[in-house]
């Protein structure tokens, strides 16, 4: 039971810090081969220094308990304080993976010199069998077998720990927490299988050593523990500024505020900066006003919680109804209720022409595509950058497909695919995909990106500062067929503040000059491609 306690724990450290990892830093791709790479190879270091203590496998047991308790219950706070403070996390990821790699890795070895033994202390009190002959099961001279129940008590233990994780710790403690409850559990079981089932092999300075060392490491938990909350505020500080106004977490994601009650807001989604209140009108009228030159009756957007896409669909007299998909029913409820938000969309969502379905929107097109009553004349995918992997399959060409079937003829698909400067393979990876699913492309970007709009570290502002960011978006306005679409703008739209066809043509003939030939399409816009 114990070593089943001990493996679950083992590989909620693992997964806390991919998880982390992947909200600081972002690519969780990149992230999960990292640290599980990192500490595959560490748990073979760790088996090969527990070498040396196997003659005190007992003692050095505990001491490992206590130790990789202590690194991974702290884990994901150090990290997190790390990032916020520093500004830098990647080199403190892999120092944790490493280390706690190298304490798991040594449990295993440690235990088994401590069941190679048990023969020992078990006196004679073993039957005499013939020689040749295997133990019977349960017979205390049975390593064989009980080195079997251990292993298998591991294996279940880590696919108890897999699953508690998503499923237990992160939604009632939250990765901070439960990253210090999960040390807690560790160091009591560690010290529990010492001090009660290999007591024998502990002298009373040992046995002193091994009790002092785990009460210190709950005493260092249960503080953190205590005074988590205001860490955690601390760093959010240290991160967004002091001018945080709201910040929950949905089922799916942390959402922060930014900025005073009367605006403008600043929007983040998971730490990444998703609207910059001041300049977001760049964005969203370019991504918006080019595919409604057209017929523009029914809209669909993909994403656009934030009810800003729809505020400047709403501007077109002609349209009937826009439906928006978006999967974070949190995000949708916030734009609705807080004051800047709801201010800067425009009160969008109290438009009745306006309907919000809360699904996957993967899913919901696969069950929509070909069995919609009436098709979408519009169809505009307000989604983070390809680079951000959770939003990976909707940059793929399934999924175009499965808008090809929701599109009526001539309707217009435009996307958001990243930036052209910074990642230009990206870009001309999703215009390939594009493509391939049977559009006709025409890209166009436009400049004025807030520094720091979903870059990671640099989304304080202050951390990585000096590193290159990118000033621009770049968009894909799409039609079925061989025609490229004509990049333009209806002729009732409201004039744009700072972006006029002439502005978009050009960035169009900038971004054509440095397009990169002989990409394939691609059924995953993988999220490294422009580094």
């Amino acid at each position: 039971m114990v070593v089943f306690v001990c493996a679950a724990c083992g590989l909620v450290y693992e997964l806390e810090l991919v998880a982390l990892a992947s909200y600081l830093i972002g690519d969780s791709v990149t992230q999960a081969s990292v640290v599980l790479s990192v500490m595959v190879f560490a748990m073979g270091l760790g088996s090969l220094l527990a070498k040396r203590l196997r003659c005190r496998a007992a003692v050095g047991f505990g001491l490992v308990e206590g130790a990789l308790a202590l690194f991974g219950g702290t884990s994901a706070l150090v990290l997190y304080a790390c990032f916020a403070w520093l500004g830098e996390a990647r080199w403190v990821l892999v120092a944790f993976s490493l280390g706690i790699g190298v304490l798991i890795g040594a449990e295993i070895p440690l235990l088994m010199s401590l069941i190679q033994r048990a023969p020992e202390r078990s006196g004679a009190g073993g039957r005499p069998r013939r020689a040749g002959r295997p133990a019977p099961p349960g017979d205390p001279d049975d390593a064989a077998g009980t080195v079997a129940d251990l292993f298998a008590a591991d294996y279940v233990g880590a696919l108890v720990g897999g699953l508690a994780f998503p499923f237990l710790l992160l939604p009632w403690l939250g990765q901070l927490t439960g990253a210090l409850v999960t040390g807690a559990v560790n160091a009591v079981a560690g010290a529990a299988l010492v001090l009660w089932f290999f007591r024998r092999d502990l002298t009373a300075r040992t046995r002193a050593l091994v009790v002092g060392v785990n009460l210190a490491v709950l005493g260092v938990l249960a503080t953190a523990t205590v005074l988590v909350d205001d860490f955690e505020e601390a760093a959010r500080r240290a991160v967004y500024g002091e001018r945080v106004r709201v910040a929950v977490h949905t089922d799916l994601q942390e959402v922060v505020v930014t900025g005073g009650r009367e605006g403008p807001p600043d929007l983040y989604l998971d730490g990444r900066l998703r609207v910059a209140g001041a300049d977001e009108y760049r964005y969203h009228e370019a991504l918006v006003h080019p595919a409604m030159k057209g017929p523009h009756a029914r809209v669909l957007i993909v994403g656009g919680g934030d009810g800003l896409a729809a505020r400047e669909v709403l501007r077109y007299p002609g349209v009937r109804s826009v439906t928006v998909v978006e999967l974070d029913a949190g995000v949708v409820q916030l734009a609705r209720t807080d004051p800047a938000l709801a201010a800067l969309n425009g009160q969008s969502f109290r438009d009745p022409r306006v309907g919000v379905v809360h699904a996957d929107a993967f899913d919901w097109l696969r069950r929509a595509s070909g069995h919609v009553q009436e098709r979408y004349d519009v169809v505009i995918s307000d989604l983070p950058d390809p680079g951000i992997t959770p939003s990976a399959k909707l940059y793929a060409q399934e999924f175009y497909g499965l808008a090809a079937g929701v599109l009526a003829d001539g309707g217009r698909l435009v996307v958001h695919a990243g930036t052209t400067t910074d990642r230009p393979r990206t870009y001309w990876t999703a215009d390939a995909t594009l493509r391939a699913a049977g559009y006709a492309t025409r890209p166009y970007s436009t400049e004025g990106r807030t520094p720091g709009f979903a870059a990671g570290p640099d989304r304080a502002g202050r951390a990585g500062a000096g590193r290159h960011e990118p000033d621009d978006w770049g968009f894909l306005l799409a039609v079925r067929g061989h025609r490229p679409p004509v990049l333009g703008l209806a002729a009732d739209a409201p004039p744009l503040r700072s972006l006029a066809p002439g502005d978009l043509a050009a960035a169009a003939r900038r971004a054509e000059r440095t397009r990169l030939t002989g990409l394939p399409p691609s059924t995953l816009v993988h999220p490294r491609y422009g580094h």
